[in-house]
C-alpha cells in the first residue's frame, strides 16, 4: 500500500491519493489499510513521504559512495531518467508533491519533507567535501544540486523530455571537484 501510495504521489500528488485509489493500485482489501494504518489516508501519505525520503537517501548515499560529488549527481539523473521515462513523464519526486500539497490540517508532512530535504542536502554535502570543498562552501553546493535536479524533474515533466536533465547534470558537473 506504502509503494502504491509513493507511485499515485509521484503522479497525482499528495492530494489527489486516496484510500480508493491505493486500494485499487495495490489491490489490498479494504480492512487491511485500516489494520496497518488506523490514522488512515494521512497516516498512510506520511509512511509513503517518509518511505520515499528513505529510497532517495540511499540512492544519493550509494551514489555518493565512491566520493565522488560528479559520479553521484550523474547517477542521481540518470535514476531520474529512467523515472520519467518509464513513468511516461507522469512520475516526479513524491516528497516534493508532498511540499507542494501541504496542509495545514497535518504539519507532519512539513517535518516529513523538511528533514528529506536536510537529510538529502546533508548527503550531497559529505560528497562535496570529500572532493575538498570547505563545509560552507559544500552545503551552498549542494543545496543548489538538489534544488536544481528536483526543478529539472519538474520541467521533464512538462516538457515530456529529459532535457533539462541532460542540461542541468553537465552545467552542475562542470561546477563540481573532481573525486
Amino acid at each position: 500500500m506504502i509503494d502504491s501510495a509513493i507511485v499515485l504521489m509521484r503522479e497525482r500528488g499528495a492530494a489527489a491519493v486516496s484510500i480508493d485509489a491505493v486500494l485499487a493500485h495495490s489491490g489490498a482489501p479494504r480492512g487491511s489499510v485500516y489494520h496497518h494504518f488506523p490514522g488512515g489516508r494521512d497516516e498512510l501519505i506520511l509512511a509513503a513521504g517518509r518511505r520515499a525520503a528513505d529510497v532517495i537517501s540511499g540512492l544519493i548515499t550509494q551514489a555518493a559512495e565512491a566520493g565522488d560529488a560528479r559520479a553521484a549527481v550523474e547517477r542521481i539523473a540518470s535514476f531520474w531518467k529512467k523515472v520519467l521515462v518509464a513513468g511516461g513523464f507522469r512520475a516526479g519526486c513524491p516528497v516534493v508533491a508532498l511540499a507542494v500539497d501541504a496542509r495545514e490540517d497535518l504539519p507532519e508532512a512539513e517535518a516529513v519533507v523538511r528533514e528529506a530535504f536536510e537529510r538529502w542536502q546533508g548527503l550531497l554535502r559529505e560528497a562535496i567535501e570529500a572532493g575538498g570543498v570547505q563545509t560552507a562552501e559544500a552545503d551552498e553546493l549542494a543545496a543548489l544540486v538538489l534544488a536544481a535536479i528536483e526543478g529539472a524533474v519538474v520541467l521533464c515533466r512538462g516538457r515530456r523530455s529529459v532535457e533539462p536533465l541532460d542540461v542541468i547534470t553537465r552545467r552542475l558537473v562542470g561546477l563540481l571537484p573532481a573525486g
